[in-house]
């Protein structure tokens, strides 16, 4: 029985991937969906990445998880590598899904082409310490295969993403000389990364890492929970 903890991407919250985890719990694992520091409805989004990691870290420090299968989906990628850093002996491997993978001494905006993907062009402005992300981004990038309606009714479920942690640049000297097994899973049909990320070459900065393809776009932790819970898990165990 593996510890899987599940790190969220931008706009989302550790609630809007607890169907992924009761998935993993349903194939005979434990697993855990924390909600990064900054992030959910109300919460204060003037935090820095490291707040977000260190708010994982107390996370699995608290409920003294061990052996942990660390999985980062999409902005989560940049927790789980730092993360790692830090706590690499309570960490058995890593799983990187549909997540960015920067080079060191980079930060996310510096690693895409932004502002000229459309998804960034389409996003509300920023107010303060946070952006959101509009409906429409929301049906035409991340969620194009579904209904209006059923589009409509998770993007209510977004919440604002702090700003300061996508410009802030990382080290990650230490993350690229883990000898920690790592995993990608590369959802095929994902329009959410960038148009100017190269994915494979980011995908060729992990060591030795085994890539998973799968069928499916960005946000599968919603039209496909289950589908994604095998993944992980056979990623997490294999």
């Amino acid at each position: 029985m593996a510890d899987f903890v599940i790190v969220h991407g931008s706009w989302h919250d550790g609630t809007l991937l607890e169907p992924v985890a009761a998935a993993i719990r349903g194939l005979g694992h434990r697993a855990y969906a924390p909600t990064v520091a900054g992030h959910g409805h109300g919460a204060d989004t003037d935090v820095s990445i490291d707040d977000g990691v260190q708010s994982v870290i107390d996370y699995c420090r608290t409920r003294d998880l061990r052996e942990i299968v660390l999985v980062g989906h999409s902005l989560g990628g940049t927790i789980i590598a730092r993360v790692a850093e830090e706590i690499p002996d309570r960490i058995t491997r890593l799983i990187f899904w549909s997540a960015f993978v920067p080079r060191p001494g980079r930060s996310i905006t510096e690693e895409v082409e932004q502002p000229s993907t459309p998804a960034a062009e389409k996003q509300a402005p920023a107010t303060g310490s946070s952006e959101t992300l509009s409906l429409q981004v929301w049906r035409d990038v991340f969620v194009p295969d579904v209904d209006p309606e059923q589009a409509a009714t998770w993007h209510a479920l977004l919440s604002p993403e702090p700003r300061r942690p996508k410009t802030e640049r990382l080290d990650l000297r230490r993350f690229y000389r883990s000898t920690l097994p790592m995993h990608y899973i590369d959802a095929v049909d994902d329009r959410a990364l960038p148009r100017g990320l190269d994915r494979e070459a980011m995908i060729e900065r992990l060591k030795n890492v085994r890539v998973h393809r799968v069928r499916g776009g960005h946000e599968v932790l919603f039209t496909d929970p289950a589908g994604i819970a095998a993944v992980i898990v056979e990623a997490g165990v294999s």
